[in-house]
């Protein structure tokens, strides 16, 4: 269907503003998109573009289209054209996007942009989990254990291989150092994710039951992980 299709039917949308709100609330928006029927939909009022929104949506079965009121007033429709459960649920959406129109409007919508380009344009030519992969080192480099957790799980999920994992940790402990690596990473969060993996792997579990394992303690409850 296309946008003109179900135009004439936003106007019975439920409207949720999440202009201001900081953390992240993507989960609470799936959540009440996951409720509604075929046939209905919502507004979804941002101060920037809410691109990460879209992948999240179209995986529940919706439509969107987005349309641009204000120098950072975004009216984002979304319209369930059917009902499907989402394909993958990949965790830790940018959530710390929402604190960049807090400093400046025009900020929030540079860096979802950013993002996107960064993580969803097609012109990119590293795989995704390639991608996190590199992500994860360079924010080690930069002492950003974090982020480092974050882009380990996200990995992980999307299906990357353990193997892939354990070459990592040897070239950190390579580049950085023993000493470093024995202080600083082994007692890290990300090191406890990593370790989370490979002994649920050799106690037999199934990789769904250790994604979510990893999802439950290495996710946004954590605070040596959320944003």
């Amino acid at each position: 269907m296309s946008y003109t299709e179900w135009k004439d039917k936003t106007a019975a949308f439920k409207t949720i503003d999440v202009r201001g709100i900081q953390g992240n609330f993507f989960q609470g928006i799936k959540k009440q998109a996951m409720q509604l029927l075929a046939g209905n939909g919502l507004e979804i009022i941002q101060n920037f573009d809410p691109i990460p929104l879209y992948e999240v949506m179209e995986g529940l079965g919706y439509e969107h289209f987005t349309e641009q009121k204000g120098t950072a007033e975004f009216h984002a429709y979304f319209y369930r054209t059917e009902v499907k459960q989402e394909e993958k649920d990949i965790p830790m959406r940018p959530a710390a996007l929402t604190n960049m129109p807090l400093i400046d409007e025009k900020l929030g919508n540079i860096a979802v942009n950013f993002w996107d380009l960064t993580w969803n344009d097609e012109n990119r030519y590293l795989p995704y989990e390639t991608r996190l992969l590199l992500s994860l080192t360079n924010a080690v480099g930069a002492g950003r254990m974090r982020q480092a957790t974050r882009e380990l799980v996200k990995a992980y999920i999307h299906g990357l291989d353990s193997a892939a994992l354990d070459d990592v940790f040897e070239l950190l402990a390579w580049n950085q150092g023993i000493g470093y690596f024995s202080s600083e990473i082994g007692p890290s969060t990300l090191f406890a994710a990593y370790k989370t993996i490979k002994n649920m792997e050799k106690q037999g579990k199934e990789r769904g039951e250790i994604c979510e394992m990893l999802k439950e303690k290495f996710g946004e409850k954590n605070p040596d992980v959320k944003v």
